[in-house]
């Protein structure tokens, strides 16, 4: 395997283990949600918790969004040289 080859694959894993733990945090966020809020003032403590949740939620999703596409365009790229060096090494 070339040093490229070597960068390459570092790079895209790097990618792959940030976008997954930043999904995982994404879901346990996420999980701690309540469903159900009741509108009576008793349940206030509930209502901020889950508003100051879905803030935490709402900053991280442009983040997991544009290292979604980043992970998919690094995966294209591994494939096609993958393909192409397979290609090389058969002439």
């Amino acid at each position: 395997m070339t040093q490229f080859a070597t960068v390459m694959m570092i790079c895209w894993g790097v990618l792959v283990v940030v976008t997954g733990a930043l999904m995982l945090y994404r879901a346990k966020l996420q999980g701690n949600e309540v469903d159900q809020v009741s509108l009576d003032e008793t349940f206030a403590r509930e209502k901020e918790e889950n508003e100051a949740i879905a803030a935490k939620v709402n900053r991280v999703q442009p983040a997991i969004r544009v290292l979604g596409w980043l992970v998919t365009v690094a995966t294209v790229f591994v494939v096609c040289y993958w393909a192409w060096d397979m290609v090389k090494s058969i002439k």
